[in-house]
């Protein structure tokens, strides 16, 4: 009997639900993470909702306090790629039953820890109990200059791209949370990324096109690569690695997959003009954000992985819900 293809994630949102934005500019046709609407005469609103469920996106006994930070910064790093800086938020929270109030306070206190981190509050939400398991929603507002919000649409033949930080370590800091690796450094970044929004803010004007890492490196340089109607092509050699990253590799090379497709870094996939290089390299200085160019755009499609400026097979384009 013939096998039923399950449609994809991207899929099923351009089929279904793209077409119920249609005749709202500020939707972007659901291509990008983030919405863009009119605020004030100087203002859009970016708006960004994400979803995190216990034993999918985080540990089913993982802390309070790590669930909380995961569940904001993930929006965070969404309006950072949308140029925007934070401004409140509204929470929607699903407990399981037999939920405790020690977990809840654990929560609560986790998220005003980040609240003064990042100087953004909460306005509202939801909370219910649920059959299911934990789950955390999170919708995020930020504020970029009218007309000015980044997404992954606008770059062009002859950008360079360049990311944020260094990558890979979520999806090894996976590993190591789930005690199949010895790295503490990288059980950390995995539990508590770091969303660039000293970065993002001052990219407006110089990046044309951005995405946030949280499939894969592959993954979301490929989503501005398809949103852009370009190819692009990434140097493995160039990507940044932290010393914990590397002496992984340097242990099991066979974890390039994860490095290149595992996601969960929360660092920044930018597109950038030749001409506004300097202008990019002082934008990371003053944010105090570490930048480095791996590859760049090209006419054309699809995701080009080189290494010693050889084509080479990818080992894992990124992570899919479905």
């Amino acid at each position: 009997m013939a096998r039923i293809r399950r449609i994809g994630e991207f899929e099923l949102i351009a089929r279904y639900f793209a077409p119920l934005t249609r005749g709202f500019k500020g939707a972007g046709g659901l291509k990008s993470d983030n919405a863009f609407l009119p605020a004030d005469p100087k203002h859009d609103l970016v708006v960004k909702t994400d979803t995190i469920v216990s034993g999918v996106h985080f540990l089913a006994d993982e802390k309070p306090g790590f669930v909380a930070a995961k569940a904001l910064r993930v929006c965070l790093s969404d309006l950072a790629a949308g140029g925007a800086t934070p401004f409140t938020y509204q929470l929607s929270l699903s407990l399981s039953k037999g939920w405790k109030e020690s977990w809840v306070a654990g929560f609560a206190r986790g998220l005003a820890a980040d609240q003064r981190r990042y100087g953004i509050v909460l306005c509202g939400g939801d909370t219910v109990v649920s059959p299911g398991p934990l789950t955390v929603t999170i919708t995020a507002f930020g504020r970029v200059p009218r007309g000015h919000g980044l997404s992954r649409a606008g770059a062009r033949a002859g950008d360079q791209l360049w990311v944020s930080g260094t990558i890979g370590d979520g999806a090894l800091g996976l590993l190591a949370a789930r005690g199949r690796l010895d790295s503490p450094a990288l059980e950390k970044r995995f539990r508590r990324p770091q969303p660039r929004t000293t970065l993002g803010p001052r990219l407006v004007g110089i990046a044309s096109a951005t995405a946030d890492v949280s499939d894969g490196l592959l993954a979301d340089a490929g989503h501005i690569g398809k949103a852009s109607r370009l190819g692009v092509v990434i140097e493995r050699e160039r990507v940044p690695l932290s010393a914990a990253a590397r002496r992984a590799l340097s242990a099991n090379p066979k974890l390039w997959a994860n490095v290149l497709g595992g996601g969960d870094d929360y660092e920044l996939a930018i597109a950038v003009p030749p001409r506004k290089q300097s202008a990019l390299l002082a934008a990371a200085r003053a944010a105090g954000v570490q930048v480095t160019q791996i590859g760049g755009f090209k006419r054309g499609r699809g995701v080009q992985l080189t290494l010693a400026g050889r084509p080479v097979r990818p080992p894992r384009k990124g992570y899919v819900h479905f």
